[in-house]
């Protein structure tokens, strides 16, 4: 098989180095006699998914380019948070890749427990995303508690954009027009030109 390899530093200074994760990385892949089609490296934080050569790996993926990406742990490949390395790994698995990390044995699509450790992963992504529907409802009922009211304040309430709203109708110009001028959408400004004329 035609393999992939990823590997990431969080700094660009120097006093980390790819090479340990690459030396495993080399070794492992020759165990298995795939052969080594590319290396993607970057030295960059794993909370962000824009990381120049993770991007290249994933667009190298959606044209096939290679048939498995190893990488040396899953927090190396992505630090993002469950949901969206479980959608890293569900789009390695649409492009038809499998994937394979050095230190965690399970985390291997290539094997006999694929569809296991997706099932697992994917349970957990859920149960994290509804901590986060937990906390968010936890911190709007609080707001609500000290007096705070949620989202975002209505266009209606800011004087200052319903004076020009009303200074530009007077003007005569169109619905488009205002929504240019006033950077809203056309129908959100007929909503509110209705909502004056009533």
């Amino acid at each position: 098989m035609k393999t992939a390899i990823y590997a990431r530093v969080s700094t660009k200074d120097g006093r980390q180095d790819t090479e340990n994760q690459l030396r495993q990385l080399r070794a492992f892949a020759a165990t298995q006699s795939w052969t080594i089609g590319h290396e993607y490296i970057d030295r960059a934080s794993g909370k962000r998914g824009d990381r120049e050569q993770f991007q290249k790996m994933l667009s190298a993926a959606s044209r096939r380019e290679f048939d498995v990406l190893l990488f040396w742990s899953l927090d190396r490949l992505s630090r993002e948070g469950t949901v969206e390395t479980l959608n890293h790994l569900q789009r390695l698995t649409a492009y038809g890749v499998h994937y394979r990390s050095y230190t965690e044995q399970y985390l291997d699509s290539t094997g006999a427990f694929k569809e296991a450790v997706i099932g697992i992963l994917a349970a957990v992504a859920k149960q994290e995303r509804v901590r986060l529907s937990e906390r968010t409802i936890a911190g709007l009922e609080r707001a609500r508690a000290q007096g705070r009211i949620g989202g975002r304040p209505k266009i209606e309430d800011n004087p200052k954009t319903m004076k020009a709203l009303q200074r530009l109708r007077k003007q005569g110009h169109s619905i488009r027009q205002i929504a240019a001028e006033l950077k809203l959408s056309n129908g959100t400004v007929a909503k509110l030109v209705k909502g004056i004329a009533a």
